[in-house]
Protein backbone atom coordinates (compact mmCIF):
# COMPACT_ATOMS: atom_id res chain seq x y z
CA UNK A 1 0.00 0.00 0.00
CA UNK A 2 1.20 3.32 -0.94
CA UNK A 3 -0.14 6.86 0.24
CA UNK A 4 0.28 10.60 -0.73
CA UNK A 5 -1.54 14.03 0.33
CA UNK A 6 -2.89 16.66 -2.12
CA UNK A 7 -1.67 19.67 -0.39
CA UNK A 8 -4.19 21.66 -2.03
CA UNK A 9 -7.06 19.78 -0.71
CA UNK A 10 -5.58 19.59 2.93
CA UNK A 11 -6.79 21.70 5.48
CA UNK A 12 -4.44 21.17 8.08
CA UNK A 13 -6.33 20.16 10.74
CA UNK A 14 -4.00 17.43 11.73
CA UNK A 15 -6.71 14.41 12.09
CA UNK A 16 -4.24 12.27 9.86
CA UNK A 17 -1.14 13.12 12.06
CA UNK A 18 -2.84 12.10 15.03
CA UNK A 19 -4.18 8.45 14.19
CA UNK A 20 -1.25 7.75 12.18
CA UNK A 21 2.19 9.91 13.07
CA UNK A 22 4.24 7.10 11.88
CA UNK A 23 2.96 8.05 8.31
CA UNK A 24 1.53 11.89 8.28
CA UNK A 25 3.53 14.41 9.61
CA UNK A 26 2.51 18.64 10.24
CA UNK A 27 4.95 20.96 8.27
CA UNK A 28 5.55 24.59 9.15
CA UNK A 29 3.32 25.53 6.41
CA UNK A 30 0.02 23.75 8.55
CA UNK A 31 -0.02 21.37 6.07
CA UNK A 32 -0.16 17.48 6.35
CA UNK A 33 2.56 15.55 4.48
CA UNK A 34 3.75 11.97 4.29
CA UNK A 35 6.68 10.53 5.69
CA UNK A 36 9.50 7.65 5.19
CA UNK A 37 10.88 6.55 8.22
CA UNK A 38 10.00 9.29 10.37
CA UNK A 39 11.40 11.88 7.51
CA UNK A 40 9.22 14.04 5.33
CA UNK A 41 8.75 13.78 1.58
CA UNK A 42 9.72 16.66 0.10
CA UNK A 43 7.12 18.54 -1.77
CA UNK A 44 3.98 16.75 -1.66
CA UNK A 45 1.20 15.69 -3.98
CA UNK A 46 1.08 12.32 -5.88
CA UNK A 47 5.37 12.66 -6.33
CA UNK A 48 5.79 12.12 -2.58
CA UNK A 49 4.12 8.64 -2.48
CA UNK A 50 5.04 6.68 0.35
CA UNK A 51 5.25 2.97 1.16
CA UNK A 52 2.98 2.39 4.03
CA UNK A 53 4.95 0.10 7.11
CA UNK A 54 3.67 -3.00 7.77
CA UNK A 55 0.91 -2.69 10.37
CA UNK A 56 -0.11 0.76 9.72
CA UNK A 57 -2.59 0.37 6.67
CA UNK A 58 -5.80 0.34 8.93
CA UNK A 59 -4.61 3.52 10.39
CA UNK A 60 -3.83 4.80 7.27
CA UNK A 61 -7.47 3.93 6.10
CA UNK A 62 -8.92 5.64 8.63
CA UNK A 63 -7.04 9.11 8.57
CA UNK A 64 -8.02 8.87 4.51
CA UNK A 65 -11.32 8.42 5.97
CA UNK A 66 -12.02 10.60 9.20
CA UNK A 67 -9.86 13.64 6.84
CA UNK A 68 -12.27 16.98 6.64
CA UNK A 69 -10.35 17.46 3.21
CA UNK A 70 -10.54 14.32 1.32
CA UNK A 71 -7.02 14.99 0.39
CA UNK A 72 -5.27 11.73 1.33
CA UNK A 73 -5.01 9.08 -1.56
CA UNK A 74 -3.92 5.36 -1.20
CA UNK A 75 -2.52 3.36 -4.11
CA UNK A 76 -2.82 -0.68 -3.36
CA UNK A 77 -0.01 -2.49 -4.64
Amino acid sequence: MKVWIDQDLCTGDGLCVEIAPDVFVMDSDGLAYVAEGGVQLAAGGPATLASVPEGQEEAVIEAAEECPGECIFIEVE
